[in-house]
């Protein structure tokens, strides 16, 4: 008996890409820096909010790649000789991706208090409705 994926079932045609979308998420690891929430703003928004303490807007990019949002975070090289006795407050880089569904945009972004917010909301499509014609040979 074979094993059949959900991607590759008869009555799924086309189906294939959120097939690799999943295994793409699956991989993306269960690093758990920085922190953040998610939470819904309204029927049709969400905001995903990051704790970047230390990161300035300049440090941080965030980018659309292939229907996944890619925030970053480089903090710039310390010029000065500063001995630390003990540190405890994160500053190593990061990468944090989320995969969006079909119709998910990203309407803003904003820092505030060491948080970052960033605001997607979800597009209702027209319902469509379409006849197809039946071609006699």
């Amino acid at each position: 008996m074979t094993k059949l994926s959900f991607g590759s079932h008869p009555y799924l045609l086309g189906f294939d890409q959120l097939e690799r979308l999943v295994e793409r998420t699956a991989k993306a690891g269960s690093d758990s820096y920085p922190p953040y929430n998610i939470e819904q703003s309204g029927a049709n928004c969400f905001r995903i909010t990051l704790a970047v303490a230390g990161f300035r807007e300049e440090d941080l990019s965030i980018t659309m790649e292939d229907r996944a949002l890619v925030i970053r975070g480089r903090q710039a090289e310390d010029e000065s000789e500063r001995l630390f006795l003990y540190r405890g407050i994160a500053a190593r880089a990061f990468q944090r991706s989320f995969v969006l569904a079909d119709g998910v945009e990203v309407t803003g972004a904003a820092l505030d208090h060491g948080l970052l917010h960033v605001d997607l909301s979800r597009a209702q499509p027209d319902p469509v409705v379409q006849t197809i014609p039946i071609n006699r040979k």
